[in-house]
């Protein structure tokens, strides 16, 4: 086997974290003697071993003759855990191979430095594209500052989210809500608009199948929000509710007694990127904003979007609630471009991907 087929193993591996390292990265670790694998690990989430402890976990100290695979650059920094580095260079491991160096300022090449130092053989940059694409919500956060977003839609063929009475139950198939309940279980946290959890009372919580659910973010400048201390959004995880600065004292203790958190902002309503750079700094990586079509429409126009998921149910309405709304573009040349399209069918509605583009912003 090549350091590649190593390196894949050790992906595969990480992938086992999704959904539940944050604020954290994917990580996962193969340790390699004579060809044989000694040794696996990925990074349950934080506080728990890293993908290297477990990587060399009962393996004996000096390992020169050991090669550790790991996805991403071993961490150089106490934090809940000890720092991997310290555990490679006194376990005496010869050679070490990262995907990818770490975009953590903290870190950011030191390591390497430290065990090239110390005269253990280090290679970089295998696989290193799909390294990067397994943690891009990490990597953007780490060097942004800003979380990974993703605005899921369900709509018709039309590119409506629902009647004009308001009613959306059910615009896609069951394979499709259980498909977009997945994006919920890797995300960190779930955004909507007042209007959506005034319109359809949701829980936001991952149903269908197992996996964690996010927490909540539920943009009201207003808090409107408290006339429904019932709403099921304030049932389950933490919801944040992110209003004026200047919001009316007596709804925001209805709302915090309701269970919510308010994140304030000046103006007259929140901007989604002051919202974003908030969930930020929760230790939010992914964020899915799941409407309704005010919502879409300014997250687009402020272009903090980085993919789209739109599942597209074979109706026509006619009329209703736009998918997007309010961009008011006057010309072509100004519109979101998307690439790296990828369209497949699930059940019978199709799931249209794409990351957003840079506008060209032409007149």
């Amino acid at each position: 086997m090549t350091d590649s087929d190593y390196m894949r193993m050790a992906l595969e591996l990480a992938e086992k974290g999704r959904g539940l390292t944050s604020p954290n990265p994917m990580v996962g670790a193969v340790a390699v003697r004579g060809g044989q694998v000694v040794g696996t690990g990925y990074h349950p989430g934080p506080g728990h071993p890293h993908a290297e402890v477990f990587a060399l976990e009962g393996l004996e100290a000096g390992l020169r003759d050991v090669t550790l695979y790991t996805t991403l650059e071993p961490c150089s920094f106490v934090g809940r855990t000890p720092a991997c580095v310290d555990l490679i260079l006194d376990r005496g491991v010869g050679r070490v191979v990262c995907a990818m160096e770490d975009p953590d300022p903290r870190v950011a090449g030191t390591s390497v430095g430290r065990l090239k130092d110390a005269g253990v053989k280090v290679e970089t940059g295998v696989l290193l594209d799909a390294a990067e694409q397994l943690n891009e919500a990490y990597v953007k956060h780490r060097l942004t500052g800003l979380p990974f977003v993703t605005l899921k839609l369900a709509m018709t063929a039309d590119g409506y989210l629902a009647t004009a009475s308001g009613d959306s139950r059910w615009i896609t198939g069951e394979p499709a809500r259980i498909r977009a309940h997945a994006m919920r279980a890797a995300a960190d946290a779930v955004m909507v608009g007042l209007g959506t959890v005034l319109a359809d009372d949701p829980e936001l919580t991952v149903r269908h199948l197992s996996g964690r659910s996010p927490q909540k973010i539920v943009l009201d400048s207003r808090l409107e929000i408290a006339g429904r201390p019932e709403a099921k959004v304030f049932q389950g995880e933490r919801v944040y509710v992110a209003c004026r600065e200047d919001a009316d004292v007596s709804r925001a203790l209805k709302v915090e007694s309701a269970g919510g958190t308010l994140w304030r902002f000046p103006g007259d309503r929140p901007s989604l990127r002051g919202v974003l750079r908030q969930a930020a700094e929760q230790g939010f990586l992914n964020v899915l904003i799941e409407g309704g079509g005010s919502v879409a429409g300014s997250a687009m126009a402020e272009d903090v979007v980085d993919r789209l998921a739109l599942f597209v149910a074979p109706k026509i309405l006619g009329g209703g609630v736009r998918a997007v709304e309010g961009m008011r573009l006057d010309h072509v040349a100004d519109a979101v471009p998307l690439e790296d399209v990828v369209v497949e069918p699930v059940g019978e509605d199709i799931l249209y991907t794409a990351r957003v583009g840079e506008r060209s912003r032409g007149g």
